[in-house]
Formats: structure tokens, sequence, C-alpha cells
């Protein structure tokens, strides 16, 4: 379920507009494709971070759930703890999605998405 227009936002618009098609995200991953289920988890995320509500989703295999939850993460620009069942998952998001989803820098603002640390 996502956001009716009238009450996404800001920080919801902003990463609709982050997974569209033609978006510098969209180009910073190569095979990226536009995926409906991952905008509207990645929509509600969004809608949750930025009103403080909480936000208890489940999403099935293939929706991109990584990307839904990184791209609002970064956007939002605040301190965000990521937990992974398994370092498999902790090398892909240090290594691969997280800096591909940080050299997309933001159309407005021309600017990139925040810091990241790794706790061992």
């Amino acid at each position: 379920m996502s956001l009716p227009e009238a009450q996404a936002s800001d920080l919801a618009r902003r990463v609709q507009a982050d997974f569209a098609a033609e978006s510098r995200l969209a180009s910073a991953f190569p095979g990226y494709v536009h995926r409906a289920g991952q905008v509207a988890l990645a929509t509600e995320i969004a809608g949750a971070v930025d009103t403080g509500k909480i936000l208890l989703a489940e999403a099935e295999t293939g929706i991109g759930k990584t990307l839904a939850y990184l791209v609002p993460a970064l956007r939002f620009g605040g301190k965000t703890l990521i937990s992974t069942h398994t370092r498999a998952l902790q090398d892909q998001l240090m290594h691969r999605d997280i800096p591909a989803a940080r050299r997309a820098p933001d159309r407005a603002t021309g600017r990139s998405g925040g810091s990241v640390t790794r706790s061992r």
C-alpha cells in the first residue's frame, strides 16, 4: 500500500523520483528494472521515517528490499542501523549497494548520500 499523493511526504516524493526508470539511481545499478512493489515499499519506509512512525513490512524475494530501505535511509541523512542476517548481505551492502547509491546524486542539489561506517 502506498501513500496517496496528497499525503506523501517530501521524503517519500523524493524517494519515488529516485526509483524512476530514467533516474540517476537507476543508471548507478546496471540492469536496474523498475519494480512497482519496490517503489511502494520504499515510499512506505520513507513515510514512516519522515513521520517517526513504526513500520513493520514484509516483502517476497525479488521485490528489491535492499534498495527499498537503503534509498530512504540515505535520503534521510540521519543515523541508520541496518542489521543483516548474513555476512554476504553485509558485504553486498558495504561494497556494492551503498557505494552505488551514494554515487547517484540528488538532481536538485547535486549532493550524494551520507557517510557509512561498518561495525564488526
